[in-house]
């Protein structure tokens, strides 16, 4: 289709895998992330890459300069970027600090990352037929895990419904999908123990654990032209794990 398409957290598991998918598409691709090793191993083809660390606003802002640079406009923004803080340094051995550092990294990782790529690039935004896609967790409504990091996916919620409201008039579409258990993300480091990997697929409904490829085809799909009519919506991607929101 030949659009031009921005991925942060592009160079591991769901931004990777929905990159491969633009890309065989036929569309220019952006990787984004923080290890300009990563991004290059990626190799996704003809993808051009570029290292910054999305929670630092001048590093956004060179983002920005580059992608009016090499794109103009943006057609899909896919916002991968986050994680549980597992490549973060860690806390201090008091509680309070431990709980302060725990929050500050979830919402630095998963929202704040967000909020200013999207600020720094709405306005090249596709008008009309812009996307911009957000990537919560099935956390964001169970609260399992870092509280942290759950309360911050869920913030993404309320930030993309008061994006719709004002981008909608302008064409533009923004919705959230929300995994469930995906393997082969290294989300989970070398992977869960087998005890929770249980837990989790026992949750489904179809009895087994997502992939990649399940979420980046669920991506596609709400930036394709047949997905126009819908936004402002959480699209739950978790074999029924959760349900009726």
């Amino acid at each position: 289709m030949n659009r031009n398409v921005v991925i942060s957290g592009g160079g591991t598991g769901i931004g990777l895998a929905a990159a491969r998918v633009f890309a065989a598409g036929g569309d220019r691709v952006l990787l984004l992330g923080r290890r300009g090793d990563v991004l290059e191993r990626a190799a996704v083809p003809g993808a051009l890459t570029y290292a910054a660390d999305l929670a630092d606003a001048g590093a956004v802002r060179g983002v920005a300069g580059f992608v009016g640079r090499e794109f103009g406009a943006v057609d899909v923004l896919i916002h991968g970027a986050g994680g549980d803080g597992r490549l973060e340094p860690p806390g201090g051995d008091d509680p309070l600090d431990a709980v302060a550092h725990s929050w500050t990294v979830g919402f630095r990782l998963n929202l704040l990352t967000a909020a200013l790529l999207t600020e720094a690039l709405r306005h090249r935004l596709a008008e009309p037929g812009g996307r911009v896609l957000f990537l919560s967790c099935l956390a964001a409504y169970q609260g399992h895990g870092e509280p942290g990091y759950a309360a911050a996916k869920a913030g993404l919620h309320p930030y993309a419904h008061a994006l719709a409201r004002e981008l909608g008039p302008h064409g533009i579409t923004v919705n959230v999908v929300a995994p469930g258990y995906i393997e082969d993300t290294g989300f989970f480091g070398d992977g869960p123990d087998e005890d929770l990997r249980t837990r989790m697929t026992g949750q489904t409904l179809d009895g087994r654990a997502g992939t990649p490829g399940d979420v980046a085809a669920t991506l596609h799909w709400l930036a394709s032209p047949g997905a126009g009519h819908i936004t402002s919506q959480i699209i739950q991607v978790n074999g029924g794990a959760e349900r009726g929101h």
